[in-house]
């Protein structure tokens, strides 16, 4: 296997991008323990915190919102593009990196013009139906590029030679044993072991729509003796809760460690967002998706594969109230034999060596540089 000295990664904005190219670095350290990882990042991104904390070097360099349609004359005009490119050039000659990993992002396009120029071995990482506007842009760039689910090649025709490599998670859920987790994570949020646990979430941001449909519903889930764990998100306003429920019902702000939240969870409800949906299937967790209705539907064709294997149902936003909750969720909560069936299906769906199978396509590509 070739020998990986020094490896640039981009991508920011979003946790979408961020966590899998940490999950990526992760796998990389590990099959190289002497290798330098470069990530690249913008000035406002989630990734200003979250990459430094995670303990991989980050450099700032300038990005500028992309519109919506791509030509090449895009990369041929914009002095403020060619301006970012250089900023990150500079980087990827002062690091002499070997290959430059993209996982989209504004971010990702001076990497990848830099890149290009310098003749580097490039490979994206793409997750979702249609490609990123920055990652559509770096495949004129590369035909190094790797997919996280197996409906994305048969849909888009920009993706039919990708390889499918699955979504580089991290190892707390990528590793997770959730039976043997489960005792301690319920002790954790104060649950009880005897009833059902419906692990309520909407990305990390929260989603306004399933936070008031599921507390809307609280007093029957809890009469039907379903707990629940809600996370609230962090940009969401705080919703009602009735007191003195007959079963615990618990929020929570934010939940940093998910891997908690998935052990004790019979059912998830949750959006469709790719790494919720790469999560919710590598750990075998039977799931409710209400993808976003907006967008370019991206969450829903996410989900749809789970749903039609078996691992899951989808509910549409705007239908979802706390009545759909209460007759669809709790028959389906407090049914443990289907649950049971479900998760198998989810497990079989999903896969949990995104991130060493991305580093082997990684090496692979600059093998045959």
């Amino acid at each position: 296997m070739a020998s990986l000295r020094s490896v640039v990664v981009a991508g920011g904005g979003t946790g979408g991008h961020i966590y899998p190219l940490l999950a990526f670095a992760d796998a990389l350290r590990r099959a190289f323990p002497q290798v330098r990882i470069t990530a690249l990042g913008g000035e406002k991104g989630m990734e200003r915190e979250i990459i430094p904390g995670a303990g991989y070097d980050l450099r700032v360099i300038p990005v500028h919102q992309l519109p919506r349609s791509l030509n090449m004359n895009l990369i041929r005009t914009p002095d403020r593009m060619w301006k970012s490119a250089h900023a990150a050039g500079r980087v990827i000659d002062e690091v002499q990196a070997d290959v430059v990993v993209g996982f989209g992002g504004y971010v990702s396009v001076p990497a990848y013009l830099a890149g290009w120029r310098r003749e580097l071995p490039m490979v994206i990482h793409e997750v979702n139906v249609p490609p990123g506007v920055a990652n559509k842009l770096g495949m004129k760039f590369t035909r190094n590029v790797a997919v996280g689910f197996p409906h994305q090649p048969q849909q888009s025709e920009a993706l039919r030679d990708a390889r499918v490599v699955g979504v580089p998670l991290r190892t707390s859920i990528a590793r997770m044993d959730r039976a043997a987790l489960r005792p301690q994570a319920l002790a954790h949020f104060g649950l009880r072991p005897d009833l059902p646990v419906l692990f309520v979430f909407g990305a990390s941001q929260g989603a306004r729509s399933i936070n008031l449909a599921v507390s809307g519903a609280a007093k029957a889930l809890t009469h039907a003796g379903v707990q629940v764990l809600h996370v609230q998100g962090g940009r969401n306003d705080p919703f009602e809760v009735p007191p003195e429920l007959p079963a615990p019902y618990v929020v929570v702000p934010y939940l940093a460690d998910m891997q908690l939240g998935y052990a004790v969870a019979d059912l998830v409800m949750c959006r469709g967002g790719a790494i919720t949906v790469a999560e919710t299937t590598a750990v075998g967790a039977p799931a409710v998706y209400v993808p976003l209705p907006w967008g370019n539907g991206e969450q829903k064709r996410n989900a749809l594969p789970v749903v039609e294997a078996g691992g899951g149902l989808m509910a549409e936003d705007a239908e979802l109230t706390p009545e759909w909750v209460e007759r669809t969720v709790i028959p389906l909560a407090r049914d443990p034999q289907r649950l049971r069936q479900m998760s198998a299906e989810a497990a079989a769906y999903g896969r949990r060596d995104g991130d060493e199978a991305l580093v082997d396509y990684v090496v692979e590509a600059v093998a045959k540089r």
